[in-house]
């Protein structure tokens, strides 16, 4: 009788251990366009993030204007949908796959660009720098002490 309350308890245990590592394994698993799944703990993202939102925070940043922030959203919501449609090709390799990311990227960059006026386009290149600092960063192991990057630029 006591082995069998001992052996009740240990299996209960364990479950108990191992639900909120499989809960936590299953939201990371969610679909991207899972409105839950893309913004995380600090406003971390999981999965790219809407256009609609990356349009609301370029506008704060950048002070768009309507026209702007219109055609901004379609840019964002065409790199928005190659991304998803690259995403579910299985096809290309990973190395392959990241290339066609990384030209998306620029291209949707590049569009972005051209819509800005001077001033805006001085803060979209420092915005686009400390972006690339923080990428950087991540690739190459820990930073130096005390200088750790924080989730990346919101763009």
């Amino acid at each position: 009788m006591f082995k069998q309350c001992l052996l009740i308890l240990l299996a209960v245990s364990l479950v108990l251990i191992a639900a909120p590592f499989a809960a936590a394994q299953s939201s990371n698993d969610s679909p991207p366009n899972n409105p839950q799944s893309s913004q995380g703990n600090g406003g971390w993202h999981h999965g790219p993030p809407d256009p609609a939102q990356r349009t609301q925070e370029l506008t704060k940043q950048l002070k768009l204007t309507s026209d702007q922030q219109a055609k901004v959203q379609d840019i964002l919501q065409s790199e928005h949908s190659q991304m998803e449609a690259l995403h579910q090709d299985s096809s290309l390799s990973q190395q392959d796959r990241r290339a066609k990311m990384m030209d998306i990227r620029k291209s949707t960059d590049t569009q972005i660009r051209a819509l800005l006026d001077s001033n805006q386009q001085k803060k979209w290149d420092e915005m686009q720098a400390k972006r690339e600092q923080w990428g950087q960063g991540r690739r190459h192991g820990p930073p130096d002490a005390g200088d750790k990057p924080g989730p990346p630029p919101q763009l």
